[in-house]
């Protein structure tokens, strides 16, 4: 990633408290918080620590109580709220889509309240649908309920993205679907970002879900108070305090399988094939290259279902059904995820898919295992970790560049 493919941007909390009338302790105390431009920060802690005030006090729909709020470098805690969250998507549980309004209505909401002309904003629903991998001319008219819920939640980060954005905020974003469709909904996402380049901030339960999608992870404790923030790696390879090894868990012993993803490791090359082919021609080439099986894709390079020598030589055309329980990995997931996936399905080998769900090669259980016996494990790095504290002001030089302590020195 280089300077020119950033579209997000810079943000900056500093001694940012919030306070609710009767209440002793600070729901947020004197945050100080440097989000860099283009990264994805995930917030993390046990309920009630502080987190999703954190988050919502960015757009301000939650008022600081003190602090200032600084994006690109602009002082936004005096704007107005209504203007700052039109800059900044927000995305919540099942996509909080309005019932009453089709997909289409539901993303054009920003860009319409913005003045954008109708071909503008059609040709970017349209551009948004094919971001998150729902055809346009399927999903465009259809409602909410029409969707299941995964779809919903593509819609939400599509329509969070509509006006284009340099934020985007994430409250539990996929804390409502199942665990299949969650795992996609993540693969998903860090394809959109690997696009787009926003600055996304993220909250959620699940310190698993971090180490995935982060960046850098941020660690609360009651209070907002910051216990560790930094990348993913060094968490698990060092974690500051007790809090932090017993809110991690088991995680950090297994921090191949969740720190390297499927992208990373040489995957196979698959047979394919297509609907409407005689099954005996793709039976001979799978013989002869030593394959136990052929993969089904469709007219966009999609796979629809495998089909080994034994279903090869009992059929005549092969045929277009799709296959539901296909073992299926994003080539962002982790090989956590591609082990899961192969154990679910009972199989020693995974599909791997890219943008828009193209095949992209296969992914064996022997690869996840050679990959885990040549790891050296979590490295330290040459790099500074953004800054994060909760104590006095800090001297800021270009948070875009370095960070700084309350002395001025590099962290």
């Amino acid at each position: 990633m280089t300077a020119q493919d950033v579209t997000g941007a810079s943000i900056m909390l500093e001694e940012v408290t919030k306070t609710y009338p009767g209440q002793k302790k600070s729901a947020v105390g004197g945050l100080t918080l440097e989000i860099p431009a283009g990264s994805i920060v995930m917030f993390v802690g046990p309920s009630g620590c502080g987190k999703t005030t954190t988050l919502k006090m960015i757009n301000r729909l939650i008022e600081p109580t003190s602090g200032k709020i600084v994006i690109n470098g602009e002082d936004v805690t005096g704007m107005n709220g209504d203007e700052l969250r039109r800059r900044i998507g927000y995305v919540i549980q099942a996509g909080g889509l309005f019932p009453h309004m089709t997909v289409a209505t539901n993303i054009a909401m920003v860009p319409k309240m913005l003045g954008w002309s109708k071909e503008k904003i059609a040709a970017r629903v349209d551009e948004l649908l094919e971001l998150v991998s729902l055809d346009p001319e399927l999903y465009r008219d259809r409602f909410p309920k029409e969707l299941s819920g995964g779809q919903q939640q593509r819609v939400g980060v599509a329509r969070a993205l509509a006006a284009d954005p340099p934020v985007l905020l994430m409250d539990e974003p996929f804390g409502a679907v199942d665990p299949i469709t969650r795992q996609r909904l993540q693969d998903e996402l860090l394809n959109i970002q690997s696009e787009v380049q926003k600055t996304i901030v993220c909250v959620t339960h699940d310190f698993d879900e971090a180490v995935k999608l982060g960046d850098w992870i941020a660690i609360f404790n009651e209070g907002a108070q910051l216990e560790q923030y930094d990348s993913p790696e060094r968490i698990l390879a060092n974690p500051a305090s007790e809090f932090v090894e017993n809110f991690i868990g088991s995680g950090a012993g297994l921090k191949q399988l969740t720190l390297t993803r499927v992208n990373e490791v040489d995957l196979e090359e698959a047979i394919t094939t297509s609907p409407g082919k005689r099954a005996s021609d793709v039976l001979s080439q799978v013989q002869g290259a030593g394959r136990k099986y052929a993969v089904v894709l469709d007219s966009r390079g999609r796979p629809l279902r495998r089909l080994d020598r034994r279903q090869l030589s009992r059929a005549e055309i092969i045929d277009g059904t799709y296959d539901q329980s296909l073992p299926v990995v994003g080539e962002q997931a982790t090989l956590n995820d591609a082990l899961d996936t192969m154990l679910v399905a009972s199989s020693e080998s995974a599909l791997v898919t890219g943008r828009r769900d193209v095949l992209l090669g296969t992914i064996t259980v022997q690869t996840v295992m050679e990959a885990i016996a040549a790891a050296n494990g979590a490295q330290d790095g040459d790099h500074s970790a953004p800054v994060g504290l909760n104590s006095g002001a800090i001297n800021i030089v270009d948070i875009n560049s370095g960070a700084a302590n309350s002395d001025g020195e590099p962290v």
